[in-house]
């Protein structure tokens, strides 16, 4: 008959990991998550928050769903936006996906 404590194997030291290398591969892993997700989308979203606080009037911009436009009218939720001669909408802020050209500096 096999005895008990032998049966549930090795009680020593040997075969167990102590402290803090059982959390060292948990640790390792959220570094390589932080620093390949986390902080590049941190980054993103802050740049695309000065982008919106940095738009005026005559900007051109493309919106997230699209569509390209001229900025006629700015508030601090929405933005009127003029995308065909006298067809205008209007869009929230945080919908503004990227400037096109900002024709209020080009010369003419």
């Amino acid at each position: 008959m096999i005895s008990v404590a032998h049966a549930m194997g090795q009680t020593g030291g040997a075969g167990q990991a102590g402290g803090i290398a059982g959390f060292l591969p948990i640790i390792i892993l959220f570094v390589i998550f932080y620093f390949l997700l986390i902080r590049p989308q941190q980054k993103k979203a802050k740049e695309h928050k000065a982008m919106i606080s940095n738009l005026k009037k005559g900007v051109r911009i493309i919106t997230s769903g699209g569509i390209y436009g001229t900025i006629i009218s700015i508030d601090d939720t929405t933005i009127g936006l003029e995308i065909a001669e006298k067809i205008k909408i209007k869009i929230t802020r945080g919908n503004v996906a990227a400037v096109v050209s900002d024709t209020t500096t080009d010369s003419k």
